[in-house]
């Protein structure tokens, strides 16, 4: 009999207690910084892509989400400073547990994550993100690829950041 008189003691002391709700779809909650969300495909800042099709992004992945198929670069449809670009780029959100071993493998941080959480999807085939939608959004004084390099004569002037980063010259080795 005590046991139970115990049983209601504690319903009734959490009776009382302020509930914990959040307002989900009217208001979200924000996300932590360094929250794993969906990715997102950079580009330069002339609007040229980083991606350059290596895909090591696809071979890190532990969950085979990743599909990458490179293209070459030439001078008439240039869509990323160096030879190769990702033609094809597709991330199956049905596979991939968000671990980020992707982000870590791509030599050129073309490759990040968002803070972007809500990829629900009433059908699978929708999970499946081509390239279109991962590609970061034209900022103003971008220029839709293809289009020649503008940030420099080469792709080392892209990647070493040396028209983009003040205080190096064309073509000069950043050391850490």
């Amino acid at each position: 009999m005590l046991e139970s008189v115990k049983g209601f003691g504690v319903t009734f002391s959490h009776m009382f207690k302020k509930t914990v709700t959040t307002k989900y779809p009217e208001k979200p909650d924000p996300t932590k910084p360094r929250y794993h969300g969906r990715h997102i495909l950079n580009r330069h800042p002339d609007g040229l892509e980083k991606c350059i099709g290596c895909e090591l992004c696809a071979w890190a992945c532990p969950a085979d989400a990743i599909y990458v198929e490179g293209g070459d670069n030439t001078e008439d449809a240039r869509y990323s400073p160096g030879e190769r670009y990702a033609s094809v780029y597709q991330i199956n959100y049905a596979r991939c547990i968000f671990c980020g071993l992707c982000i870590e493998a791509c030599p050129t941080r073309s490759l990040t994550m968002s803070n972007e959480y809500e990829l629900a999807r009433d059908n699978r085939k929708d999970l499946i993100f081509t390239k279109e939608m991962l590609l970061a959004p034209l900022l103003p004084g971008m220029e839709q690829p293809p289009h020649p390099m503008r940030l420099g004569d080469t792709d080392k002037d892209y990647y070493l950041g040396a028209l983009t980063n003040p205080g190096t010259s064309a073509g000069a080795e950043t050391r850490s």
